[in-house]
């Protein structure tokens, strides 16, 4: 997860009840797998005293910041949504790096082309 990650940002009050999805997303980062993932990825903790909602900041390798609710988005869904979005980055790398133009644009004709149908092999066509 922390691969597609070069900044966590995880803002709680200690005394707030609604930090279980914040102190759910630390341990996951925390964890070795995660921190062999991208050993150059920031870990910042920031323990607040006011009332602020719990709230998990992450920016991306490309440098796009997002935040997320922690009262409301628990971790794992967290951790889906940066899975989803590193899986996009690193294919649209993929796509620069060999020449390729971005986001990749499908031809209207191509759309509207039919899929050509496809038949089961039957048990003895596949014995021979």
């Amino acid at each position: 997860m922390l691969k597609f990650l070069s900044k966590v940002k995880i803002e709680f009050n200690a005394l707030d009840p609604r930090t279980a999805g914040c102190m759910e997303f630390l341990a996951q980062c925390n964890s070795r797998k995660a921190k062999e993932s991208n050993p150059a990825c920031q870990l910042m903790v920031k323990r607040r005293t006011d009332n602020h909602p719990p709230e998990i900041t992450v920016t991306f390798v490309n440098g796009v910041e997002e935040k997320f609710d922690a009262t409301t988005t628990s971790a794992q869904t967290i951790r889906t949504m940066i899975l989803e979005k590193g899986q996009y980055l690193e294919t649209e790398q993929m796509f620069r790096d060999a020449g390729e133009q971005w986001p990749v644009l499908i031809p209207e004709e191509e759309l509207r082309q039919t899929a050509p149908g496809t038949k089961p092999r039957k048990a003895e066509e596949k014995k021979q």
